[in-house]
């Protein structure tokens, strides 16, 4: 039974105890956590669609994209990987009127631990669906700036002390490291700072955890992809990140998949053909 069919794009995220996740299509939003424990299938359409103009494309650049928009969007700029390179608050950028929205605004520079410590940026609006993204176990705010070339220039500071990278593989299958004091990292870290740097920092020392919706953690996983296999089936076991995790170890990125148009179907068990048939009465 197909349950969803559209255009793939991130999943929506719902801050909750565990996190919900959705498909959405149409301003319309389908539970993937109500799939947990279930046989699925995932099928792509052999159709890809560029997320910010629905161009049909080929191929996909920079996790949806068609090449124009891909070389055009504001969404690839380099400033978003290298945010010290951010210029919004000169008002440049490839489309002010978008910088000035999206990057001109409050960022935070944060601490996460997925199953290591790591350094990151984003929108001050946006720092719980970035902790979800990256499939983090907790996070706490390091500093606030007014713009994100700043928060930018807080990252380059502390990338001597701190990766500001994410281990997907160690993340997927939940393998810890040292447990870390985030609140006394945070001001080990928050010492470091050039003098001009240090005004940013913020006070609050909260800690959020996050609770992800995994039956079970796997010890070996493999990625796949629509492109090399355009059907991916088993048994969903969880989400994490932008990661579905199927019982048999293989995981498939949904983010890296944006735009990709596919069908979503729950399959009958062999027991749900039975009794289906009635063969058991």
């Amino acid at each position: 039974m197909i349950v969803w069919q559209g255009k793939l794009e991130k999943m929506a995220v719902e801050l909750n105890t565990p996190i919900q996740y959705f498909l959405a299509e149409d301003h319309s939003k389908f539970s993937i956590n109500s799939l947990i424990g279930k046989n699925i299938r995932l099928q792509f359409q052999n159709e890809i669609r560029c997320v910010a103009c629905d161009r049909k494309t080929s191929k996909s650049f920079g996790q949806g994209f068609c090449y124009p928009c891909f070389m055009n969007s504001p969404e690839n700029a380099e400033c978003i990987v290298r945010p010290e390179l951010c210029k919004a608050h000169e008002h440049e950028g490839r489309d002010p009127e978008w910088e000035e929205k999206n990057h001109n605004v409050p960022h935070y520079v944060y601490i996460a631990q997925t199953s290591d410590v790591k350094v990151g940026v984003t929108r001050a609006t946006n720092l719980y669906n970035r902790w979800i993204d990256q499939g983090a176990r907790c996070g706490i705010k390091l500093a606030l700036v007014p713009y994100r070339q700043l928060a930018g220039e807080i990252e380059i500071a502390l990338k001597a002390h701190i990766s500001d990278k994410t281990n997907w593989q160690k993340m997927l299958k939940d393998e810890r490291g040292e447990e870390v004091d985030l609140v006394k990292l945070k001001n080990q870290l928050i010492d470091q700072l050039p003098e001009d740097l240090m005004e940013y920092a913020d006070d609050d020392d909260t800690i959020t955890t996050l609770q992800y919706p995994v039956e079970k953690y796997l010890d070996k996983i493999k990625s796949i992809g629509f492109d090399k296999e355009p059907i991916v089936e088993g048994i969903l076991q969880g989400i994490r990140g932008q990661y579905l995790i199927f019982s048999n170890g293989n995981v498939i990125n949904l983010r890296k998949h944006s735009g990709y148009v596919i069908t979503v179907e729950v399959l009958e068990t062999e027991i749900e053909k039975i009794l289906v048939q009635g063969s058991l009465f």
